[in-house]
């Protein structure tokens, strides 16, 4: 199967989770949606990462983005996993609860379907030998189109915060022609989108300014 790239419709899938049987692209229907991989049930790492996505998926409901996650287990581990994350989560954090559903992929079909599987680190498998997943983030718009990947390694925790930012940057752009500069976060200026001649930049963003005249500036739109 040639690889998932940007552009890429997102491979449609059956699961079962912990919150019922999902047909993948039915689940997703007209949302933006997130698939996060995790190495293995009832690891430290893992751990801390779903607590934190769970005490911000209201950030990213607001951004109509729906939100599911995948580990190398089975849904009675994921169950009393999820315990754990919610004690541990609420007691050293915040109040936890994790409602988003999470994928039962212990035969690696899922994983393997979207390049998942870990090829660099020979301590992230389970007992039989059998690779786990790295920290994979594919962000699918509501055409199931892959608009974003990020692989982390197993020993690295992801930066939600990161993520958060690329989907209000990859909106915006939807909505308006314009691109985000380096450090970018949302509120801060924009660049207008080069495809917009001097004209039609003008009409549109009348205040704009251009230090270069291939650099033109101008506030968000939101």
């Amino acid at each position: 199967m040639p690889s998932l790239r940007l552009g890429s419709i997102a491979p449609d899938f059956e699961a079962q989770t912990t919150a019922g049987p999902i047909k993948f692209h039915e689940w997703l229907g007209e949302s933006w949606g997130i698939l996060f991989s995790h190495p293995a049930d009832f690891t430290p790492v893992c751990t801390t990462e779903l607590g934190e996505v769970a005490r911000r998926a209201p950030e990213f409901a607001k951004r109509g983005v729906k939100l599911i996650g995948l580990s190398a287990n089975g849904l009675e581990s994921h169950e009393k996993w999820i315990k754990d994350i919610n004690e541990y989560g609420s007691s050293a954090v915040a109040p936890t609860e994790v409602q988003f559903p999470i994928i039962a992929d212990a035969d690696r079909k899922i994983s393997a379907l979207y390049d998942m599987l870990d090829a660099v680190d020979a301590t992230n498998v389970d007992a039989k030998g059998i690779p786990f997943t790295v920290r994979t983030v594919f962000v699918i718009d509501p055409k199931k189109v892959i608009r974003l990947t990020i692989s982390y390694p197993a020993q690295t925790g992801r930066n939600f915060d990161e993520i958060l930012r690329v989907i209000d940057s990859i909106q915006l752009g939807d909505q308006h022609k314009v691109v985000t500069p380096v450090n970018w976060n949302k509120g801060d200026d924009v660049i207008v989108h080069a495809s917009l001649n001097d004209q039609q930049a003008k009409d549109l963003f009348p205040n704009h300014t251009a230090p270069l005249p291939y650099l033109r500036f101008t506030q968000s739109p939101f």
